[in-house]
């Protein structure tokens, strides 16, 4: 039983950026008496960290430090063994995270990443999906910005509307922020795989079972259907939609015949044909090896944008709902959405799978299945809004 393990939470990459902030929020926010602790592959940069929490609180300062390496399968394997649920900031993930996902699946151990990296996702479903649901292991990826705001943010909107009757679901994201090494080298390995990307999400179909009875659907409209404020919006393929869809194939809630549509919302015309370009541009660059080489110099995990930079930094992903002759607006909106919120959304995932009351479930799951309306309170509780704007 992971209960009587020693830890309810281990933290694997608290000396990287995202990391640091993770092991920060717990450090002051985590339940009273959780059992946590640090894991890394350098004891003295673990140490350092361990010091900078003891500032924030003095408890911490005999917080444990676990070794773990990647590349040491026993280390990961051991670490895994020893916690409830660990959480891992590790990336690209597509390069470093499988060993961790196959240790939690075979141990029983829950986990959360931040990854938007669909290649990894999907990979680690074909390969370790069965052994989690033979453990009771939770495997659940995407608990950061990707796709927490999107997949909760979607669940809460159809919470709102008729049961039992198809429902149409469109997300628009506004957001001011900037991003990380760890983030640019992840988007580079997207980028430049997709190929990888295309097989790995066949290989998927090939094993996953439809939901009996019901069809689930991402919207291939350049435009929405619904009009959210002034401005322009652009399709936006990330890992988001992907996630919900797998959200309403799990949870008959979502009604018959569900789908969703993902979005950029920008005010001007410029801002819009500015970015298509640059993510046009960073695709042709990322597939090619001395451009990805470049690309890759202009930084380095383990750095990011300063606090005061973040403090200027938010998101806001409204959606429109219709179904059975109803529809609703609505909104979930926070801070600095790569880095200060997703630490929260990260550490509060693994909260919420150590100490909640939980729905059943095993296996790769998202957040919505997984944890739901436990998260959301959570969420709000720490400070990110989810409200209903409109309704009619």
């Amino acid at each position: 039983m992971t209960a009587d393990r020693p830890y309810d939470i281990v933290l694997f990459g608290a000396t990287g950026f995202t990391g640091a902030l993770t092991a920060e929020y717990l450090a002051e926010h985590a339940d009273p008496g959780t059992r946590w602790a640090l894991a890394g592959r350098n004891r003295a940069k673990l140490t350092a960290v361990r010091d900078r929490l003891a500032k924030l609180n003095p408890a911490c300062a005999d917080l444990p430090l676990l070794h773990a390496d990647t590349t040491d399968t026993a280390s990961i394997e051991d670490m895994a063994e020893s916690a409830r649920v660990v959480i891992t900031t590790v990336g690209p993930y597509v390069k470093y995270g499988e060993p961790l996902v196959a240790a939690c699946a075979r141990a029983g151990t829950d986990y959360v990443d931040l990854t938007g990296e669909p290649t990894f996702v999907d990979r680690m479903y074909v390969k370790y999906h069965q052994d989690a649901v033979r453990s009771g292991a939770r495997i659940v990826h995407a608990c950061g910005f990707d796709s927490i705001p999107h997949d909760l943010g979607a669940y809460f909107t159809v919470k709102q509307l008729p049961e039992g009757v198809p429902l149409h679901v469109e997300g628009f994201l506004r957001a001011r922020a900037e991003a990380s090494g760890g983030t640019l080298h992840s988007a580079v390995g997207i980028f430049g795989d997709t190929a990888g990307m295309v097989r790995a999400e066949r290989e998927r179909r090939r094993v996953e079972e439809p939901p009996a009875g019901r069809r689930v659907r991402l919207s291939r409209r350049p435009s929405p259907k619904a009009r959210i404020g002034d401005g322009w919006t652009l399709p936006l393929p990330t890992i988001d939609p992907r996630i919900v869809a797998r959200s309403a194939a799990a949870l008959d809630r979502y009604g018959p015949d569900f789908t969703y549509g993902h979005y950029l919302a920008v005010k001007h015309l410029a801002t819009a044909a500015g970015l298509a370009a640059g993510s046009g541009a960073l695709l042709a660059l990322s597939t090619l090896p001395p451009t990805r080489s470049l690309l890759l110099r202009l930084g380095a995990p383990g750095e990011g944008p300063s606090e005061e930079r973040r403090a200027r930094s938010w998101f806001s992903v409204k959606f429109a709902g219709e179904g059975g002759g109803a529809r609703v607006v609505t909104e979930v909106a926070g801070g600095d959405p790569g880095y200060t919120e997703t630490a929260k959304m990260l550490a509060e995932s693994a909260l919420c799978l150590a100490h909640d009351d939980l729905p059943a479930t095993s296996g790769q799951t998202t957040t919505a299945v997984a944890m739901g309306d436990a998260l959301i309170e959570r969420l709000v509780k720490a400070g990110i809004t989810f409200r209903v704007l409109d309704a009619e």
